[in-house]
């Protein structure tokens, strides 16, 4: 089974009591970040996908030596001077980390120029698959080897590493929980922020806006981010949602199409990301989706569509791109850019089963790959 990260309330809550001078409340100074930004403090406050940060108490933060994704000694001290990121991820991770990673890179780009004095780095927390091949693994999966610097070590190292910030790991059942922490750190390598990271993928860009704030307001220049959206909660569309996604695959003629969502007719939907070419066959497993979709009408099976969730990837033309390795696909394929539909569907997970009836009910879902045997079974018995 596929090493993954779920982001278990209980080790969140443990790792915001556990750090020394931790306030009880994140709101009134993220409140304060977000109305400098003209945003609705109120609307940010409420949003239940969205950590605003937890402020600490100015302690000096543990240093770290391990080594990165190229085998080179790092330490955290070395960074003096710089705003570091810091986040705890597993290398093999297929759930929260790839939205915390994508939150990390998008608000260094917020920084425009000034982001150049922002270090981004990554602590394995993974306790089975801590080889240096690892950390590289995740970083090319998801365009990161030249992004970040991601650590690692041996299981003693990392454990010191974990205790010393407070990271709960727990293996069950096959499965990697940890708490999905990233830390600010500023130039002084004094502790300034925890966030913990929701798993909402609609709330990843706003997860970098307020990242990208405090950071900024470290900063000397003190830079305006380049863009700035509402930290509001974001409606998710559910299956009950008539919606028109853009496809990732352009039609015959060139131009870009949209491919229908939504109630009137039962679908199979599969959600994924190209990242998974690191954990699966990932070619072989959309290819054999072409079966299904050949066999769907004859045997009254529900219409499959695959949604891609391009929130979480390095870009929509690596994903298209990537898309055009595989040849012709008998189905369509659609981008998720705002991770609302991902969250209405429901899933936690890549790859993410959902079968919905023509009414808009989910009837079924799933975590992962199942041959198509399995899949023509289950999609008949829940359609």
């Amino acid at each position: 089974m596929i090493k993954r990260v779920t982001a278990i309330a209980a080790l969140a809550v443990a790792a915001t009591l556990a750090v020394a001078g931790c306030a009880s409340s994140a709101g009134s100074s993220a409140a304060q970040g977000t109305s400098a930004m003209g945003v609705s403090s109120k609307g940010a406050m409420e949003n239940p996908n969205l950590d605003l940060g937890s402020s600490l108490d100015g302690e000096q933060a543990p240093d770290i030596k391990l080594v990165n994704q190229f085998g080179q000694p790092m330490s955290l001290s070395q960074f003096r001077g710089r705003v570091v990121i810091l986040a705890f991820s597993d290398s093999e991770c297929t759930t929260v980390c790839p939205l915390t990673t994508q939150s990390m890179v998008l608000a260094k780009e917020l920084l425009g120029k000034a982001g150049d004095s922002v270090q981004l780095l990554g602590v394995d927390a993974n306790p089975d698959a801590t080889k240096v091949s690892d950390v590289m693994a995740y970083s090319r999966a998801h365009a990161m080897v030249n992004q970040w610097d991601f650590l690692t070590g041996s299981e003693a190292q990392l454990k010191a590493v974990w205790k010393a910030y407070n990271i709960e790991v727990q293996i069950e059942a096959g499965q990697i929980d940890h708490t999905p922490a990233l830390y600010v750190i500023n130039q002084q390598g004094t502790l300034e922020k925890l966030y913990l990271t929701a798993m909402a993928y609609s709330s990843v860009t706003q997860s970098a806006q307020v990242l990208a704030t405090e950071v900024a307001a470290l900063l000397p220049s003190h830079p305006k981010l380049s863009s700035i959206e509402s930290l509001a909660t974001v409606p998710a569309q559910d299956p009950t949602a008539a919606v028109m996604l853009p496809s990732a695959v352009p039609a015959a003629d060139g131009k870009s199409g949209t491919v229908p969502l939504g109630p009137g007719k039962a679908r199979l939907v599969v959600f994924f990301a190209t990242w998974l070419t690191e954990t699966s066959d990932l070619s072989v497993e959309l290819a054999e989706l072409n079966t299904y979709a050949k066999v769907e009408a004859d045997k009254q099976l529900p219409a499959l569509t695959a949604v891609d969730e391009t929130v979480t990837e390095p870009s929509e033309a690596a994903v298209t791109a990537y898309l055009r390795t595989l040849g012709p696909l008998d189905y369509p394929v659609a981008l998720d850019k705002t991770g609302r539909v991902a969250d209405g569907y429901g899933v936690q997970d890549q790859p993410w089963l959902v079968l919905v009836n023509a009414a808009g009910k989910i009837t079924w879902s799933h975590d992962g790959w199942v041959s198509l045997a399995a899949l023509e079974k289950a999609a008949a018995a829940h359609a």
